[in-house]
């Protein structure tokens, strides 16, 4: 079996995390290749989903550790994907499949690399956890309990992608995450909407104390929530300002004809690393389904995530944001933290960062382009904070990938240059 079609064995698992689907099945194939390669595996049980241990013994006891992810997210709506999510498919030289691009195809890339060697000059641990697309909330006990099978010099995360010019990134960072569920109460039942003159919609309240949580240029009003906020170094800075980003192109690509706030593509891309920001993912009340129902709804919910830079803690901001409620009459809202991650990042002076952009250069025709954190959130503060071990992201993906929506996809060129890419960077280490 071609290590391409070991990929398409494991994308057709339905591993999506949110549902519990097919968990262990997934643990269990991915077990199966890493042993396959040699290396001394371990299915470790957690409080959730079983967390893959690998290891394999190099010719030096220098230790590169993979952290990746078997789960992903669900594949819906199902009716926009072009051929079923999981039926791993290739199109004009692309593998359609959920969970190609985040994260099935970083693993097997990786562990392609490590099979190129009759001799490991290093030792490989791979994590592999089935909980990231869910805020991986049994991760830190895990790190915390098992942290000297965890020892490594370094670690590569577990995506990257090429950027709308096809430049491959780097990111030596992430945001954290603070991710909240908010419920408004009304009456006992879903009442007939006569009713709304003399009963409190609970819509329209959790509406009201959503409205309080940024002005209309979108500054956060939650009294505290900038306090802790670092602001990059000059080194930093000086690779924001290095960055190249084709606004327009970003723009065609994301189906937008302008950014929030009319802001610049050097204001976007500062935003994009080190903005703090509030988001309604969804809300939910009443009816919404086909036709007219005029119903009064019991309850509304809503989910909401605040992105993180360094210093802040996600779970002072969710009782920044409890006290926030209350201050303006909104006490009677529940509130419920889901999954608090907290920002990480890598100083820019770190051998990995180097050893990587080398790598990355033997390999790819175009330069590679180094972000000092990403936009996006993950558990990395687990290995940069607490295993103190320098932590930089990189992977298979392109900015037509898709991930979390439908049709999502890889290049299979660029699989080739990331097995290529992690090749070089064991030899290098």
């Amino acid at each position: 079996m071609t290590n391409v079609e070991a990929l398409k064995e494991l994308l057709k698992i339905p591993s999506v995390s949110a549902h519990h689907q097919a968990i262990q099945d997934c643990a269990e194939k991915v077990t199966e290749f890493l042993q396959e390669a040699g290396f001394h595996v371990q299915i470790i049980p957690t409080e959730g989903h079983p967390v893959v241990f690998g290891e394999k013994k190099g010719i030096s006891d220098k230790t590169l550790i993979f952290y990746d992810h078997y789960d992903v997210q669900p594949p819906d709506p199902l009716d926009q994907w072009v051929t079923p999510p999981f039926e791993p498919d290739v199109r004009d030289n692309r593998l359609y499949a959920r969970g190609v691009a985040d994260n099935k195809g970083n693993i097997m890339a990786r562990l392609a690399a490590v099979e190129s060697f009759d001799r490991l000059p290093i030792t490989i641990k791979f994590i592999i956890e089935g909980e990231e697309e869910i805020g991986s909330p049994s991760l830190q006990k895990f790190v915390e309990t098992h942290k000297s099978l965890l020892k490594a010099d370094a670690c590569i995360w577990e995506a990257g992608y090429k950027d709308e010019a096809g430049r491959p990134t780097m990111c030596l960072g992430a945001k954290g995450l603070c991710y909240v569920q908010l419920r408004a109460h009304g009456s006992k039942r879903d009442l007939h909407s006569a009713f709304a003159v003399i009963v409190e919609n609970p819509a329209w309240r959790l509406i009201r104390a959503l409205t309080t949580l940024k002005d209309s240029r979108d500054h956060i009003l939650i009294e505290g929530f900038y306090q802790d906020v670092e602001p990059p170094t000059a080194e930093e800075r000086a690779i924001v300002d290095s960055i190249p980003y084709d606004g327009d192109k970003a723009r065609a690509m994301l189906g937008v004809d302008h950014f929030l706030n009319d802001m610049s593509d050097e204001e976007a891309v500062y935003h994009l690393l080190y903005g703090p920001s509030c988001n309604i993912c969804g809300i939910l009340s009443g009816y919404t389904g086909q036709g007219s129902k005029t119903v009064l709804p019991a309850d509304a919910m809503a989910k909401i995530d605040f992105r993180l830079v360094p210093r802040q803690d996600p779970q002072k901001i969710f009782q920044l944001l409890t006290l926030h409620l209350e201050k303006h009459g909104f006490s009677d809202i529940d509130t419920e933290l889901m999954g608090p991650l907290w920002p990480a990042k890598t100083p820019v002076t770190a051998e990995i960062v180097s050893v990587t952009e080398q790598s990355m250069r033997a390999v790819y025709e175009n330069p590679p382009v180094i972000y000092p954190t990403m936009s996006g959130s993950g558990p990395m503060w687990l290995f940069t904070d607490v295993l103190g071990i320098p932590t930089v992201s990189i992977g298979v993906g392109d900015a037509e990938s898709r991930t979390h929506s439908p049709n999502e996809s890889i290049s299979l060129s660029d699989y080739e240059e990331g097995i290529n890419v992690i090749t070089e960077i064991i030899k290098r280490m």
